[in-house]
């Protein structure tokens, strides 16, 4: 059974410990323009920093690339 994690509640810092050097790099990058890390979804053996500026959203692969338009679907 799958375990439902969206009901535990993290700090920034548990997400930032997730992310590779370029990850943080291109993190601290965007918050100089208003984002905001949100989370780090784990996709075998890949994690894919989210961030979120209003109602924009920006996200970070594991080479540090920077994606202002991502397909990242979100839950209700």
């Amino acid at each position: 059974m799958k375990q439902e994690r969206r009901r535990e509640p993290r700090d920034l810092n548990f997400f930032w410990d997730m992310l590779n050097m370029a990850q943080k790099f291109s993190v601290s990058e965007l918050q100089r323009y208003g984002y905001e890390l949100s989370f780090v979804r784990q996709q075998e053996q890949q994690s894919l920093a989210v961030l979120k500026a209003g109602a924009k959203m920006a996200s970070i692969d594991q080479d540090g690339q920077i994606n202002t338009a991502p397909r990242v679907f979100l839950r209700d």
